[in-house]
């Protein structure tokens, strides 16, 4: 059965494309349902296919040499991943798990690279978003050599920050503090006493699902090593 092109229309990188070659893409993608926690892309592995996220969140997880699970990047509904090893036919560089109950479209690989290389728009997207990419990663390795887990919370903090319709920064559905965790190489309960920590001292509060920046300067300053977590 033929993927919905009104759904087509929702991934971000298809936005705008003729409606024959989204018809034509239609035609050859599956879906794919995954469990919280089950593996989507194994790394080592070829990828066979573009995934695009319907529903649910993923998240590109690593290990270090010593088997700590190291958090990279989270895939949004809409968002596309598996790209990497689709345009260079190498094995995927790392795992993609579902962090929630998820639900995704596969495009087989060689309609992707067609679609890559031969629409201008798909390309300038695929190569904008590897750059950005690039520069996440390097700043997340800066994250990971700060000392202090309480410096790492606050400057992956500041990475995840949004500006939409107030002037006051937010993070809107905020990873667990177990997806956190991981991200800054540091125990959940580290994380969630971190939280704590702040949200006492009113620098964060939580709104429902999504964390209010109440005082930006104190959150930087922390992150900056300027001054202490446990201190006004």
């Amino acid at each position: 059965m033929p993927f919905p092109l009104i759904a087509l229309q929702t991934f971000g990188l298809l936005k705008g494309l003729p409606q024959e070659a989204l018809a034509a893409a239609g035609e050859r993608m599956h879906e794919g349902t995954f469990a919280r926690r089950a593996v989507v892309l194994k790394q080592g592995q070829p990828s066979h296919a573009l995934g695009f996220l319907i529903e649910g969140r993923l998240q590109a997880v690593d290990f270090t040499l010593d088997g700590r699970e190291v958090g990279l990047y989270f895939v949004e509904p809409g968002d596309y991943f598996g790209e990497l090893s689709i345009v260079d036919g190498e094995p995927n560089a790392e795992f993609i798990i579902a962090v929630a109950r998820s639900r995704a479209a596969f495009l087989p690989r060689v309609v992707a690279r067609r679609l890559m290389f031969e629409s201008p728009t798909v390309a300038e997207r695929i190569t904008t978003r590897l750059a950005r990419r690039l520069r996440s990663t390097a700043s997340q390795r800066r994250i990971l050599g700060l000392p202090s887990p309480f410096q790492r919370l606050c400057a992956q903090l500041l990475m995840l920050l949004e500006y939409r319709e107030s002037d006051k920064p937010m993070i809107f559905a905020p990873p667990t503090h177990q997806e956190i965790a991981i991200m800054i190489d540091a125990s959940r309960e580290t994380v969630t006493r971190a939280f704590q920590m702040l949200q006492a001292q009113r620098i964060l509060s939580r709104d429902g699902d999504l964390l209010r920046i109440e005082n930006l300067g104190q959150l930087r300053a922390i992150a900056e090593g300027k001054r202490e977590a446990n201190k006004s």
